[in-house]
């Protein structure tokens, strides 16, 4: 057997830290640590394995024989097993072979904490070490003013896999590649964020990444982490934030990962009620267990940290906030207060977010949550659940399902529309268009809209219209914006062939102004979270299918009338009351001849009129474009 040297990089203060669930830097201390003891240069490994009899580090340096390196126990009953194995090194690859006092069952376990992972269908995880130099030092400094609940949040919503690949030679781009291609196509459209769908390990490509293995690595599909690195700094560079998709709701029950990870109920909870989820057949973290909070919360702030992160999107909250989510009666235990509420789950969420914001002030934590759970996106210290925004799930039904609606029928559904600006401000509401409504069978976004391919084409404008000046931050999923019209195939690659042909070409290109206008108007960004930003000039011209409103910024002078007509008829002479009297332009038409809209119907000339009108005392006489939105703006 080859001598384990004994070494450690935990300090008792670190234990404590630990047991209690409020280390949230443990991947500086777990994992596979390149070092120098003695002279001599190694690796320093640990893992956590509280029910083991034995640990032993298998790798390729040791031709994967499990006599030769046998980990230490700590004296400390923290469970931790650790050592230095000399002449291990960067690149070597390695798995912690575990034999439990549970019936002396044996796992052969990844390394929770790697850096990097092999590709899968490998499933080793890789000793490395970091080189990377950061140049974003610009972005870093003033990203606050860029992810404030105050600026322009308009997020291109990504998988890596599938935005585009290299034709020729059938594969994914690199994140080199991407660093380039990506980069400079989010950059064009103006959006301010890009939102990369689970770039942590997973060996399931079908599992979009929603299943993870390597919590701490960056996917290898597309290349080294100092790769990645490389992408994210490229973003900054171009001043576009970069959200990561996060998933501590649930983890696949593959042989190599953290399920059963020393023969016992580790990282999962016991109880199959609480563990277990019936819906992607998976298992689910125990929340209540303060060294499993430890390693989550860690993980959060890891890619805040050594990724610069500017932002977490929290997958399926929903799932982690209610006992009986998905669950039939008997299938779900009550708290101790006889509720529905997952009370440790919803203790983990407080403290993530709490970790999360007072090491990094300046990002943001996005829930997707679907339920009518109260403030999830209010600080924690006044109950909150310390969220910074959350998306709107009920806009995006309700705007899908009024849209799917022949034209002629919809001024019997306009309260379906209008119904989300009743509560639009009881939480800090993210619109999404996301992945989730493009694929199994329920069709591309453009194809869900009626009418002829004209009409399709025009409603598909104005719901994103409707979308940029609904308040809120904005999320588009990839495709969506040139109107992709086949639903999203995770294994192919965008219909980028599509913006050939003018109607395709018009979407994208309203869709890259929307961004700009959305982003040098304060009045569609400055109070979108807030009342003061909003108010109505008419939603119950139902006959016409015609809604009016203003967006406000913080001076009067910023303020925008906005006009949207849902149906194929253009409105003619159509008087709207006005907030102060004076001239308008037209800043915005969704009908214009750059969008592939009709361009018939013009307005040059506005002027407010002394006649009330909409309980105001002055008005304004236009032409309303078919299924387009108006934008209009005083220029004294």
């Amino acid at each position: 057997m080859s001598k384990v040297i004994a070494h450690s990089l935990f300090t008792d203060f670190d234990i404590n830290l630990f047991k209690s669930g409020t280390h949230y830097k443990l991947y500086e201390k777990f994992g596979a640590h390149i070092i120098t003891k003695e002279g001599i240069e190694g690796t320093y490994f640990a893992v956590w394995a509280p029910n083991a009899a034995e640990v032993s580090v298998v790798g390729d340096f040791n031709h994967w024989n499990d006599q030769e390196h046998h980990l230490n126990v700590r004296w400390d009953a923290s469970g931790i097993w650790e050592g230095f194995i000399p002449y291990a090194g960067k690149g070597n690859t390695y798995k912690y072979k575990i034999k439990s006092s549970n019936n002396n069952l044996v796992t052969e376990k990844a390394d929770p904490y790697a850096r990097r992972c092999e590709h899968p269908p490998k499933t080793a995880s890789i000793i490395w070490e970091d080189t990377y130099a950061w140049k974003d030092k610009k972005w870093m400094k003033e990203r606050q003013k860029h992810n404030a609940l105050d600026a322009p949040y308009s997020v291109y919503e990504v998988h890596l896999g599938s935005w585009r690949k290299n034709v020729a030679e059938n594969r994914f781009l690199s994140y080199i590649e991407l660093a380039d291609e990506l980069v400079d196509y989010v950059s064009d459209m103006n959006f301010t964020h890009v939102e990369l769908m689970p770039i942590m390990e997973f060996p399931y490509d079908p599992s979009w990444g929603y299943q993870l293995t390597g919590y701490f690595a960056p996917t290898s599909r597309f290349g080294y982490p100092d790769e990645f690195k490389f992408l994210v700094d490229k973003f900054h560079e171009k001043g576009i934030g970069v959200l990561l998709d996060w998933v501590p709701s649930h983890f696949p029950s593959d042989a190599h990962g953290l399920g059963n990870f020393d023969g016992s109920c580790l990282y999962e909870h016991p109880d199959p009620r609480k563990g277990y989820h019936q819906d992607w057949k998976s298992l689910i973290f125990n929340y209540g267990r303060n060294e499993v909070k430890s390693f989550l919360i860690s993980n959060a702030l890891f890619w805040l940290d050594q990724y610069h992160a500017d932002g977490l999107r929290v997958d399926a909250v929903a799932s982690m906030l209610f006992l009986d989510y998905s669950r039939k009666e008997g299938e779900w235990e009550p708290n101790e207060f006889g509720g529905r509420e997952n009370l440790e789950a919803i203790s983990f969420i407080k403290e993530m977010n709490t970790a999360v914001y007072k090491n990094f002030p300046d990002v943001q934590t996005i829930a997707e949550e679907s339920t009518s759970f109260p403030q999830v996106s209010s600080p924690v210290f006044s109950g909150g659940l310390g969220f910074g925004m959350k998306w709107m799930m009920g806009w995006m039904h309700d705007s899908l399902d009024y849209f799917a609606k022949e034209t002629v029928y919809r001024k019997h559904h306009q309260d379906e529309l209008t119904f989300s600006l009743n509560y639009a401000f009881t939480e800090n509401f993210m619109l999404p268009l996301s992945h989730d409504e493009v694929v199994y069978g329920k069709k591309a976004i453009v194809e869900k809209m009626p009418g002829d391919a004209w009409q399709k084409f025009a409603n598909l404008r104005l719901l994103y219209c409707f979308m940029y000046m609904h308040p809120g931050s904005k999320l588009l999923f990839q495709g969506a914006e040139f109107g992709q019209t086949s639903e999203w195939n995770f294994n192919g690659s965008l219909d980028w062939h599509l913006l050939d042909h003018k109607v395709h070409k018009g979407v994208q290109t309203l869709v890259k102004h929307l961004n700009k206008l959305y982003t040098i108007e304060p009045a569609l960004h400055a109070q979108q979270f807030s009342a003061a930003g909003f108010e109505w000039i008419d939603h119950g011209d139902h006959q016409n299918s015609v809604m009016t409103f203003l967006r406000k910024g913080n001076d009067q002078k910023e303020t925008l009338v906005i006009l949207l007509n849902f149906t194929a008829v253009p409105r003619e002479n159509y008087r709207i009351g006005l907030p102060a009297p004076g001239d308008l332009k037209v800043i915005f038409n969704s009908d214009g001849e750059e969008y592939n809209g009709s361009d018939n119907f013009k307005n040059t000339e506005l002027t407010s009129e002394n006649k009330a009108w909409n309980h105001r005392a002055h008005s304004l006489v236009l032409t309303l474009p078919p299924l387009a939105m108006l934008a209009l703006k005083y220029t004294k």
